[in-house]
């Protein structure tokens, strides 16, 4: 297996993996699952300035990681939100702890301090995971949305990437950098 940059062209690959999540469950907040040429659209925004990488093997994408804007207001820019997704049938094998590995890698060497990861709740597995890899948990929001005819919770988890000093640089964009981290 084998972790690399998305492409505009995954968005097919990807919207696959994405899809039933929506469809079939509360995890994703989304109502529709998002069309190939949407998924490729959002990969290309997300990689102007954030990392998006994929698991593949053998010419198949097994899962996806991406880091995004945690808040518009200047003072969060050291701050991301991370979301990965891992096919049904490559879950528990380690790929969303590879694509997460890689994922925290990558937004430590582009100057990030922390990663926050918002899960519907309940979601044992999800808690349990994101627990594994250093995530700690900070709060929930109690009721705040409504899909598949229930109410549902969102807990909040943060991950430290590094302890910056007062007088921090801006995190690079990571279109400006991706050729120097070695992902495939």
């Amino acid at each position: 297996m084998i972790i690399r940059i998305a492409h505009v062209n995954d968005g097919e690959s990807i919207a696959g993996i994405y899809a039933p999540i929506v469809e079939e469950t509360a995890i994703s907040f989304e109502e529709m699952a998002p069309a190939a040429s949407e998924m490729s659209e959002r990969i290309e925004k997300i990689l102007q300035t954030h990392p998006w990488l994929v698991a593949e093997k053998h010419g198949r994408i097994l899962g996806f990681a991406y880091a995004s804007q945690h808040r518009s207001r200047a003072a969060y820019k050291w701050s991301c939100d991370v979301s990965a997704y891992v096919d049904g049938g490559a879950r528990r094998t380690g790929t969303g702890t590879q694509l997460y590995q890689a994922l925290l890698t990558t937004l430590i060497r582009l100057g990030y301090a922390n990663a926050f990861a918002g899960l519907t709740l309940p979601n044992i597995a999800s808690v349990r995971f994101h627990e594994r890899i250093g995530f700690k948990p900070v709060g929930v929001y109690p009721r705040v949305g409504f899909k598949n005819g229930a109410w549902h919770d969102v807990g909040w988890w943060r991950r430290p990437l590094q302890m910056l000093d007062n007088t921090p640089v801006a995190p690079r964009p990571f279109f400006q950098h991706q050729d120097a981290f070695g992902l495939a």
